[in-house]
């Protein structure tokens, strides 16, 4: 193996690694009573606590990520049917559950599909298959943990290296996604791990799709984690999860919130969407995880 292809392996292996930190660390949040989620012990398999400012930080990064999810999902034309078909496509999604948490809530959409290293669809096909989340994706699911693949009416899992375009363009098309269908598209915390040429063909490929890309970059919006946290999390909620742990890490918190960003562009051909996104007037609302709930970067 030659030193390109050993350095590219050993660094495909370490975004990958990253998916079990990060599926640990949402573990160890919920585990904290910050959130509610029912599946990501499926996924983790020597639980960890981790210390409160990376519980905290998980904890806003999820919520930041559920407050676009939700306005998307629940947006509607003024005066019209509620029932607009939506679809969510995640990139990178790894071992995210957020499919199974808005089925359970009744909100899932019209289609959600997953793409990741074939490395890690197939793990999670293989904790698909032999737990109670087979259910959940339906009796006529087809499920290969071979191929890394989960193909159902509503949920698709499937193989891919988000730097070969050919390749990703086909896996979408497979995955039978409808340009006509309003589109959620997350990118969390994956296109940093890209080298900047194969980040800037996924953003904006050299096609017409991507001229109109630009465009819309052009008016994105982004807020950095600490303004999300202090001005977008509804204060009741807040409270709450400051009084979980103790906590002192001011300083460090403050420094680590405005590294992080979420920034997010949108194509609203339709008109549904001018009421998504940070305002001072809008507010997470998170529903505790000690009560029923009621029914993420794109």
């Amino acid at each position: 193996m030659s030193k390109l292809a050993s350095d590219s392996h050993s660094s495909t292996a370490a975004v990958q690694a990253t998916n079990d930190d990060a599926s640990a660390s949402k573990l160890s949040c919920v585990n904290k009573g910050y959130m509610k989620d029912s599946y990501i012990h499926f996924f983790v398999r020597r639980p960890v606590k981790r210390s409160p400012i990376i519980n905290r930080g998980y904890y806003a990064r999820w919520a930041a990520l559920r407050k676009l999810l939700l306005q998307f999902l629940k947006s509607e034309r003024h005066g019209e049917d509620r029932n607009i078909k939506k679809q969510i496509l995640s990139l990178g999604a790894g071992f995210d559950t957020t499919y199974f948490q808005l089925q359970e809530e009744g909100i899932a959409p019209h289609l959600y599909v997953e793409l990741d290293f074939k490395e890690v669809t197939s793990k999670k096909a293989a904790l698909i298959d032999s737990s109670q989340l087979k259910d959940k994706v339906g009796q006529a699911a087809s499920i290969s943990r071979e191929r890394g693949e989960v193909l159902s009416d509503h949920y698709k899992l499937l193989p891919v290296d988000l730097r070969e375009i050919q390749k990703l363009d086909n896996v979408i098309a497979l995955a039978e996604l409808d340009p006509c269908l309003p589109t959620f598209i997350i990118a969390e915390c994956v296109l940093i791990y890209l080298d900047p040429d194969s980040s800037r063909a996924i953003i904006h490929p050299d096609d017409a799709f991507g001229e109109q890309m630009i465009r819309n970059l052009e008016k994105a919006v982004a807020w950095d984690m600490l303004q999300i946290y202090n001005n977008s999390i509804d204060t009741r909620e807040k409270r709450r999860v400051e009084r979980l742990e103790l906590f002192d890490e001011f300083e460090e918190w403050h420094m680590m919130q405005e590294h992080y960003c979420v920034a997010y562009a949108i194509n609203d051909a339709m008109g549904l969407f001018q009421y998504i996104g940070f305002s001072n007037d809008q507010h997470v609302l998170v529903p505790s995880p000690q009560l029923p709930q009621e029914s993420e970067a794109c």
